[in-house]
This record gives structure tokens, sequence and C-alpha cells, in this order.
């Protein structure tokens, strides 16, 4: 009996120790706002920015830190970043005003990690363009000093509301959060789902007016933002689906020509076929994420 509770006891060590193993350690923070683990920095920046910094938690209480590691051996970006901060426990108790800056050198992924605190001024669409244009095109051509240089900078003109930047890379969609394009989606599909609906179900020339008024919607807002997939996908489904509904209107007409039924069948058809649902979501974090 002893063996066995010895033999289990040792089991649940070494499935900890296994666990524990295989996830990257989150280093100390050391009284120090700039950790560069990966060592690709120069000592003149690293002493800048923890100048800058210093200043600015002194002047404001908001704290900033930066963490380069050499690879997130595995990890997603989005859930060490969390990890570091809630270790660091960065910005004050009460007001939640931390930021992380993480770079990962071998994967080509960094993140801004926002306390609640600040993600009013902080946003999702502004951490986005900080690292797309301010990070991105420098780290591109191997100068991180610069890059994290006029990250710090932007994240505190962001905070202070001055933040301005001309979007060279992407569209409006990269800036909406998961939650915004989900429902941005939604939207679309029922809208348009509506009128194809409408279409389908149309009699005459009516059905291929609708077929060719949708066909530009579908093209610019579905199409451009979501996917070509999305576009070729209408211009051939629908013809499908009316040929469909012709056929199986037919037959359901000749099923009821025996019974004395009319068009109260037909109109339960159409409801059924026309019936499109959206979904929604949310995004649960602050800050944004990318690479280069």
């Amino acid at each position: 009996m002893k063996f066995s509770k010895i033999c289990f006891a040792v089991f649940l060590v070494s499935l900890v120790a296994f666990s524990c193993f295989g996830q990257k350690i989150v280093p100390e923070l050391w009284g120090q706002r700039i950790h560069d683990d990966a060592h690709i920095l120069r000592q003149e920046t690293v002493d800048q920015l923890e100048k800058q910094l210093k200043q600015y938690e002194d002047s404001t209480t908001n704290q900033i830190a930066v963490l380069v590691i050499q690879s997130l051996d595995g990890e997603v970006v989005e859930e060490y970043s969390l990890k570091v901060a809630e270790k660091w426990k960065l910005g004050t108790q009460g007001k939640d005003n931390g930021v992380l800056l993480l770079i990962a050198i071998d994967d080509h992924k960094m993140r801004i990690e926002v306390g609640h605190g600040l993600e009013g001024v902080l946003t999702d669409a502004i951490c986005n363009r900080i690292i797309r244009n301010e990070m991105a095109p420098t780290f591109r051509r191997g100068d991180y000093d610069a890059g994290i240089i006029a990250a710090i900078y932007s994240i505190i003109q962001a905070i202070g509301g001055e933040y301005s930047s001309t979007d060279k890379e992407g569209n409006d969609l990269d800036d909406m959060s998961t939650g915004e394009k989900i429902a941005l989606a939604a939207g679309l599909f029922v809208f348009l789902g509506i009128f194809a609906g409408i279409g389908l179900f149309s009699k005459g020339y009516m059905t291929w007016v609708l077929y060719a008024f949708m066909m530009p919607f579908y093209a610019v807002f579905m199409g451009l933002m979501f996917g070509w997939w999305i576009f070729f996908g209408y211009v051939i489904l629908y013809p499908l689906l009316r040929f469909w509904v012709i056929k199986s209107g037919r037959k359901l007409m000749e099923w009821q020509s025996g019974g004395g039924g009319s068009g109260s069948g037909w109109s339960s058809s159409g409801s059924s076929g026309s019936s499109f649902s959206g979904g929604g979501g949310s995004f649960g974090g602050g800050g944004s994420s990318g690479g280069w």
C-alpha cells in the first residue's frame, strides 16, 4: 500500500515537472524596465530608454517595460505576454496603467500588452498602427534600436492623446478588433443574405436583376475585406441555388396539384430557405500583436 502511494506521488511530481519544463520561464523584473535577453540592443539605447521611462513614470505613474527574447519556444505571443505582464505587475494598483512591449526575435513576433486603465487611450487600433508603422519597417532592416525607440515614443504620445500616424500599410479593417470584425461580418451577411433570399424566390427577370445588383457589394465589402472566395462563392452558388429553388418549386406544385393546395406551401418553402443568422464575439485583452 505504501509502495503504491509512493509511486503515485512520484508520478504526480514528474507530471508537474514535465508540464513546467514545457513552458517558457518568465524572467524576473529585477528592477529594470528594459530587458534585452536576446542581446540585440546597444548599451546606450538601453540606458537612454531606462532614463526616459523612469522620468515618464515619475511624472505620470504610468509604467512601461520592454522585454526582448530570442524565442517564444512554442508559446503563443499573446499568452506569454500576458503571463509576463501579470508576473511583473506593471502599473499602479487601482489604476492598472502598465504597458509591456514584447519582442521575440526568432519568431518575428511582437506585442503591445496594455493594462485596463490605459485601454481607452492606447487602443487596439493604435497599438496595431504603432507595430505596423513604427516597428515593423525598421525591424525588417535589422535596426531594432530605432524600432523600439520609436515604439516607446509613440506609446507615450498615444497615452497623451498626441499620437498620429499616416497608415503606410494595411487598411481600416486591420485596425479593428476581433469582435468588431465579427460584428461587421455578421451585419453584412445578414444584410446581403436578405436580398439574396428575396432574389432566389423572386419570379422572372427580377431574380437576375438582384443577382447583378448585389455583385458589387459582395466584391467590395465581402471580397476585398474578408476574402475573394466569398465573392466567387456568391457568383457560383446563387445560380445553382436558383436552379434548385425552381426545380423544388415545380415538384411541390405537382405534388399539391392532386391535393388542392396552392400558394401556402410555396410561402413556407420560401421562408425556410431564406433564413439567415449571424454570429458575434468579443476581444478580451487590450493591445495588439504583429510581425515583421
